[in-house]
Parts: C-alpha cells; structure tokens; sequence
C-alpha cells in the first residue's frame, strides 16, 4: 500500500523520547487517519486509537476517559511507552484544555504516553493549539494529493488528475462518472461545508457559504471582485461576509483566493481575488462534461489544466512556505507568481490558450523576477511541472 511522505517524518518523531503532542491536520480524506492506521500497524510500540467522530456529543470526559485506556494498556503490559491516537480531535468543545491538563499530568508523573491528535485543517489551528498548546506540539500537514502521488498509487495519467483531481478514496470511482460525481459532494464537500465549517465558525448564512463555493468553484482561475460576486449569487450579503466566507473556505481547503502582486504589499490584500480551487475534483462535480467531452474542448480543457496547476502551486505553498500570486496589468498578464524570500518565480500557462506571450516581457521589466516560465507547448510541457514540487524553481 502506498505510504506518503509524511509517514517517515512522523515514524522519526515517534521514535524519538517523548517531546511533543503531533499534530496531524489536512482536509478531508487526504488520508491522515491512514497513515496512522499504516504507522500504527508497522511500529513495534503499543497503541490506543480512538475517533470523536464516532462518539455523539462527545466531551472533554471521553478525552480523559482516552488517556486512561492508553495508561492501562501501558501499565498492563509493562510497557516502557505507548502511543495514544485520537481522531477528529476538533469535534470536542474546548478539547485543547483538556488535552493540555493530560498532557501535563504525564509530563508530572514523567509517564511516556506519546500522543497523536488528527483534525481538519487550519480550524483545529485556529480553535486550540495557539490556545492552550503552546510550546507543546508539532505540526505536520497533510495537503491534496499530488499527481505524483495519484499516478504512484493509482496509475492516473496527467489528464486523468486534471479532470478527477487528488482525492485517493475517489480513484476506483473514475470509471462510473456519475457514482464519481456523487460521491464527491455527498461525501466530500457536503460534510466539510456543513459540518466542519459551520460547527467551528458562527456562520449567519449557510446558502450563501455555499453558493460562494459553488461559484468559487465555477470561476476558478478567474480574476472576479466580490462585488461582481454578490452579483451573481442568489442570496443577499456584503463584501465583507463573502471576504469572510471565501477565508474560511481557504482555511478548510477547498477554495482561495489569489492576490494579485504589487510592488507595495500593502495593496495585496485590498486586492481583487483570483478564485482557485485546491482540487479540481471540486471543479469537476460542478461542470455537465465528461472526462472525454472535455478534451475535445481546447478552451474548456485549458481552463481546466490552468485550474490543476494552480491547485499544485497552493497545496505545495501551505508545506514549502512560498507565496502564490497573479499579475495583470491592462493587457499584461502572468497566471501565477510564486514568491520566497523576496525572489519571483512567474508561470504563464498557454495550454489551450493563444500563445500570447508579451505579458511575460511586461512582468520581467516590471518586477525582475530571477525567472519567468512559459507553461505549455512553446515552453515547458504542464504534465511535466505537475511531476515537479514548484520549491524546486527556485
């Protein structure tokens, strides 16, 4: 079975004494509960796992009730250490207290009980670890798959992600487009919008949250104002609401939005957004064309290739610590910037499209970026930069 990289990196931290609580956090079904299933099932240490989410109104006695199972087992079998895995940790009110006065009470006792907490995302973040965890934990973050991993594990061709996206519990659905589609917004979307957005964020209006996804999600990789996008949305709200919705979206993973790059960063955040889906598994279920109806379409099927290298480059941002911009200036304009350190990388992508390349001339004089890359058939090949981690262009 396919192990992602992660695996190693959390098989070394285990081995080590006992430091910190390790923090596991992705969207959904990126396969977190996985790779711990394989660690667990590898590593020659004793171990308790428990989930939340199958505990109704589960509470901060259930976390303390998981923690005395752990010590029992330990105890029972005369065992030097243990380690104590729980699922779906952000589903517990006020968790990381609870968490914080176990992990402490160990600490007291110098008892090695070795914890792994699993949870959704930046919201776990935002609702306990800066809370209550401070100097206690580690992070690792587990993003979309990329196509490197889907073609490892499943075999998908290039044009196979860029239609069916990153999601690995979807690959024996690919075949049945209707079953694919279903399962991907009743499994997938339905339950992160409606459950994990709205259980950890006050959210006024629910449809709205939605129906900005499901726009997001149609005009990825294209540049639109929010106010163009109350526009097209149904249900009433404001500028500041969506800007609010889109950021929570961003922080399940599922939606953001690009800024555009100026020279006075400052005005990045003022600027108008260029919607971007993480998968384009989100953009699929959204569109009446098949994966075969697609590829007879030039200008449809670019948009679509634009959309799967933008994902490659956000997923990657959040683990290598660069920035994802766009640039337009009148009828200038770069898809994508990536920035580290103050160095610009540029990607205009061309598949599909008019190789119009005078934008990449305008950006070079404008911002001296150390590289432009022209991303199609006159340049480099997109299957080739989905094989690719973008960090490495720098």
């Amino acid at each position: 079975m396919y192990k992602r990289p992660h695996f190693q990196e959390l098989n070394d931290r285990l081995k080590e004494p006992r430091k910190f609580i390790q923090v596991i956090l992705g969207p959904r079904q990126v396969g977190k509960t996985t790779l711990v299933k394989q660690l667990l099932s590898d590593i020659e240490v004793f171990s308790h796992y428990a989930s939340a989410d199958a505990v109704a109104a589960a509470g901060g006695i259930w976390i303390e009730q998981q923690w005395e199972i752990a010590r029992t087992i330990k105890k029972q079998r005369n065992a030097n250490e243990i380690i104590l895995v729980i699922d779906e940790i952000q589903k517990i009110p006020d968790w990381s207290e609870f968490v914080k006065a176990q992990w402490d009470k160990d600490s007291f006792e110098n008892n090695s009980v070795k914890v792994v907490l699993l949870g959704s995302a930046n919201l776990l973040i935002q609702k306990g670890l800066s809370e209550s965890l401070t100097g206690r934990y580690e992070t690792i973050l587990l993003m979309h798959w990329s196509f490197a991993e889907m073609n490892k594990a499943f075999g998908f061709t290039p044009e196979q992600y860029v239609w069916f996206g990153g999601y690995p519990g979807t690959a024996e659905l690919v075949f049945d487009e209707d079953r694919w589609k279903k399962y991907v917004l009743d499994a997938l979307i339905e339950p992160t919008i409606m459950k994990d957005i709205l259980m950890l964020s006050r959210i006024d209006k629910p449809a709205l949250l939605k129906n900005l996804f499901e726009l997001a999600c149609m005009y990825s990789g294209q540049i639109l104002s929010f106010n163009k996008m109350l526009g097209q949305l149904q249900e009433a709200g404001n500028t500041t609401t969506l800007s609010h919705y889109l950021t929570l979206l961003n922080n399940a993973a599922l939606v953001t939005g690009i800024n555009k790059i100026y020279k006075e960063k400052l005005r990045q955040k003022a600027s108008i957004p260029k919607l971007q889906v993480y998968n384009t598994a989100l953009l699929t279920v959204q569109l009446n064309e098949t994966f075969n109806d697609i590829q007879l379409m030039p200008e449809k099927w670019g948009r679509h290739v634009e959309s799967a290298i933008g994902s490659h480059l956000v997923n990657y941002a959040r683990n290598e610590n660069y920035r994802v911009f766009y640039w337009r200036h009148r009828n200038d304009e770069i898809d994508f910037i990536i920035e580290k350190g103050g160095v610009l990388i540029g990607l205009e992508v061309k598949s599909g499209k008019k190789q119009k390349i005078g934008g990449i001339q305008a950006f070079k004089n404008a911002f001296s970026p150390k590289k432009v890359f022209l991303i199609g058939d006159a340049g480099m090949p997109w299957q080739e930069l989905l094989k690719i981690n973008p960090a490495e262009l720098f």
